[in-house]
């Protein structure tokens, strides 16, 4: 498509914890990087809690809330939509979406099960529309930055990464039985932060081609069931009446990648203290940088230095200097910052900036086969846990 100065109508479909971050990312699309975009109208957001989307269209200035998310399939002024919903509605509602001519943003992991994965791959080949998917942490200055050092060959060849999500929102028992609690083994932790880390550790050191030595566990195999909506991860009053969770609270493996090089990894839901502690090492033969979640606006990077005596990892601070930094900050100067919030902002404009054809566009989001492409490490895990730690392949990507 060729840019326009005809606004660009958009939505979101979830008013939950992410659907807000990806509606207050479309406010501030045109806030960030070169001239080109056209304008941006914010057209809806929409959720069967009609209290939570009026809340979210009031906070992020848009036009409307609705009720549910065929009413935004069939709004034929909406142009582009994010899908922020549980995982088994993704493939409906992308399906919905495309047949109605509208761009699609859906988060991770694509899909509930590899069937509707693989459906919406066929879907994404059957069209011209843009059909992303939304890796966030590829977004961060500091990853970006530590990608470039490993493109550049700065470590050397690499002997080692480990990955890891260690979260802590499931570790209160009395926590409600959402349907992040559903859907059997590899859509728990796996599925809902292992998939980002899977998909970090390709972007930063290239394709995983086997796994193996996997191993699952769930600590708390039985939840209280909520006696209402439940909004992202939050607490909410509970029955006296316990159901089954079905997936994993936790999940370890080691990785292969195409280049030879080994990883670990491992993912939590259940890890006391780390509310969103995405974090790995990437170490080579010249040298090895290392980034958390935690401290987002810095990583820190070492290698051999002509004097011995100032060797040792050193600490960099994101500026400038990085990837997203420059026309993506208020501030352009080292030290001001930044996190999750300009991630989102930086990916939704990345999206948009591929449906209107902007001329000097941000890299592109991943792609509903980049996203299958996660969903098969992640059943390749699980298979491998069945099996007591065997080795299996991963499909090459199509």
């Amino acid at each position: 498509m060729s840019t326009s100065s005809k606004p660009l109508s958009v939505a979101v479909i979830g008013a939950g914890m992410a659907g807000r971050t990806h509606a207050a990312g479309y406010r501030n699309v045109n806030t960030v990087f070169g001239a080109g975009l056209p304008p941006v109208r914010l057209a809806a957001i929409a959720d069967a809690n009609t209290e939570l989307a009026e809340d979210a269209a009031r906070r992020y200035g848009y036009d409307k809330a609705l009720p549910s998310w065929e009413a935004v399939a069939e709004d034929p002024t909406i142009d582009a939509v994010s899908i922020v919903v549980g995982n088994a509605l993704h493939r409906p509602i992308a399906e919905a979406l495309v047949a109605a001519g509208k761009h699609v943003l859906c988060e991770k992991p694509l899909a509930g099960s590899l069937e509707d994965a693989r459906a919406m791959v066929e879907l994404e080949r059957s069209t011209d529309l843009v059909t992303s998917v939304g890796y966030t942490f590829r977004r961060a200055p500091a990853i970006a930055g530590i990608r470039e050092h490993v493109r550049k060959g700065e470590l050397g060849d690499l002997s080692l990464f480990s990955g890891r999500y260690w979260c802590d929102y499931a570790t209160d028992p009395r926590g409600p039985l959402t349907w992040r609690f559903k859907g059997g083994a590899g859509s728990g932790a796996l599925g809902d932060v292992g998939a980002h880390v899977i998909d970090t550790a390709e972007y930063v050191a290239g394709p995983i081609v086997a796994v193996s030595g996997a191993a699952l566990s769930t600590q708390i195999a039985k939840r209280p069931l909520p006696l209402g909506a439940v909004v992202g991860h939050n607490s909410a009053p509970v029955s006296d009446e316990l159901g089954e969770v079905e997936n994993e609270d936790t999940a370890t493996f080691t990785a292969r990648f195409a280049s030879g090089l080994v990883g670990t990894f491992s993912v939590s839901r259940t890890a006391f203290g780390l509310p969103n502690g995405l974090a790995f090492d990437v170490v080579g033969l010249g040298g090895r940088a290392a980034f958390d979640q935690h401290r987002p606006a810095e990583y820190t990077f070492d290698d051999a230095q002509p004097d011995a005596r100032t060797r040792g990892a050193r600490q960099v601070i994101t500026g400038p200097q990085l990837p997203y930094f420059r026309g993506g900050f208020p501030m352009e100067a080292p030290g001001v910052g930044g996190g999750n919030a300009e991630n989102f902002t930086f990916q939704a404009r990345a999206f948009l900036d591929q449906v209107a054809g902007v001329a000097e566009p941000l890299p592109t989001c991943a792609t509903f086969a980049d996203a299958l492409r996660t969903m098969e490490i992640i059943q390749a895990v699980v298979t491998s846990a069945r099996t007591g730690g065997t080795v299996v392949e991963i499909p090459p990507a199509v």
